[in-house]
Parts: C-alpha cells; structure tokens; sequence
C-alpha cells in the first residue's frame, strides 16, 4: 500500500480580517512537528494554486478557512463537503477568482480539470468580521484569535484520526489476505 499523503491548505484574505484565519492556523501549524506525509502550505487567495495541489492525488486535505454558518463568532466547525461522482451534464465551467477564493468553486474546478479527490474537510471558523474590501482590515477579532489554538488541535486530532483509518485499513487488508492464502 502507498504511503498516505495529506495537504492541509490555509485559505483566506490577509488584509481582511477574519478572512485571514486559515492563513494564520497554518502559518502557526507549519512551525510544528507533523508527520511527513502532512504538507502544510497556505494558499491565501491562490485558488487556481490550490485546484492545482488537488489534482497531486492526496488522500486526504483539509482546508481551513473563515465560514460563516451563523454561530458565535470563533466558532470551530468540521464540514465535509459532499463530492460527488455524478457527472449528468459533464464538466462545467468554473469561473477563475483572481483574488479571492472559495473552497467549493476550487472543488468544482478541480472536477472539471478531471480530478476525483479522495476526502476533504473544511476546517472553518465562524468570523467576527471580514473587514471592508475597499479600506481593508488587518489581524484577527479577540474570538478568531481564540479560536486558532484549538483550530490547530483540531486538525492535529483530524490527522491522527486520517492516519489511523489508514492504519486500520492496512490491517484489515493484510487480515484478509493471509485468509485469502493457500498453502501447501
């Protein structure tokens, strides 16, 4: 069996504020000890660069990002955006967001260059404020900037848990193999 991959992808606006939440996790996450098969990289607003990375056949991403679901601001949630394989109308296209970013467009672009990724999960933080585009609005709300500690937990615990599906599978795979073996 292959060696498992997994990208953790910060995504987000720096000079708009809450946007920057995901940039942030992963500036700090990369200064910390991860297993090899995690590649930490911060996309900002590089969405064609992320849909890129996507199509590297990783096993599983994790995208952290500022979503509004309307909780509490510094709300962490996990969401695992369906992927599905029904193609009726085939490729679409996907228009290209030059300075911004959004995961599900990335998604669809990513199906419409022909990729099939294999699991994603959305990190995301409920934000306080995301600034105005015109004058901008630099560094985190005191609940986001709360939140990014236990954000870093939560994907150190997703990775863990990735890694022993993994692990579990493997097991499961030999098991059935020496079932499946006959000797003489």
């Amino acid at each position: 069996m292959s060696v498992l991959r997994i990208l953790v992808a910060g995504i987000g606006n720096i000079f708009l504020g809450d946007d920057a939440f995901g940039v942030e996790v992963v500036s700090r996450l990369s200064r910390r000890e991860l297993p090899d098969c995690v590649r930490v990289v911060d996309y900002g607003i590089r969405g064609l660069d992320l849909a890129y990375a996507l199509l590297d056949d990783y096993d599983a991403a994790i995208l952290v990002d500022a979503t509004g679901q309307g909780g509490e601001p510094g709300t962490l949630y996990v969401l695992e955006p369906e992927l599905s394989d029904a193609d009726d109308e085939g490729p679409q296209p996907v228009p290209i967001e030059a300075h911004g970013m959004n995961p599900m467009r990335v998604l669809e672009m990513v199906r419409a260059m022909g990729g099939r990724p294999r699991r994603v999960l959305v990190v995301g933080c409920e934000p306080a404020t995301l600034g105005d585009e015109l004058e901008g609005s630099m560094g985190l709300s005191a609940p986001v900037e709360s939140a990014v500690g236990g954000a870093i937990a939560l994907i150190e615990s997703l990775v863990a848990k990735i890694l022993q599906e993994q692990l579990i599978g493997m097991k499961n795979l030999e098991e059935n193999n020496l079932h499946g073996t006959y000797t003489a």
